[in-house]
């Protein structure tokens, strides 16, 4: 079986496994007055469960795929040379989330999300830094204050010691 359909298998059985939650565990304990309610907090996850498991379907069963198709084209990602491709930068990209996710509440909002935005442009290749820092500090800030000003959820801009 072809590496796409391997993940098509993974991703259809993380479907069914999230729709079974979604379908049969999350509203138990609603509240009487939210159970006659339209839209639960449910819905959502039943939705994106149902289409999860569609499309991954169509993957797995081979749908997406044209017949005529041997050897896959130059803009697909071909399993049997994996070596030719930059994993380096990919893992060092996902090692740079797990520390972004893990330094986000000690070191505020806007420090870990500029570190990490100067970092991840840096792994990618980029090195014009005083493009970098300002435009990660601006993204930084302007997703900051449209959190916390503007639909009003508090998120802490800066490291637990750097006042209340």
């Amino acid at each position: 079986m072809a590496l796409d359909r391997w993940i098509a298998l993974i991703f259809v059985t993380f479907c069914c496994a999230y729709g079974y939650l979604a379908f049969f565990t999350m509203d138990q304990l609603l509240p009487p007055f939210m159970q006659r309610n339209p839209v639960w907090p449910s819905t959502f996850p039943k939705i994106l469960s149902v289409l999860g498991v569609i499309v991954g379907l169509i993957v797995l069963l081979g749908f997406e795929k044209s017949k005529d198709e041997a050897e896959p084209s130059a803009t697909e990602i071909n399993y049997r040379r994996l070596q030719d491709y930059e994993l380096g930068r990919a893992l060092m990209l996902l090692g740079l989330m797990v520390v972004y996710a893990i330094s986000l509440r000690p070191a505020g909002f806007l420090i870990a999300t500029s570190v990490f935005l100067i970092a991840g442009s840096a792994v990618l290749g980029e090195r014009k830094w005083h493009v970098m820092i300002p435009v990660s500090a601006l993204a930084a800030g302007g997703v900051w204050y449209l959190v916390q000003e503007v639909l009003g959820i508090f998120l802490r801009p800066f490291p637990f010691f750097v006042g209340n």
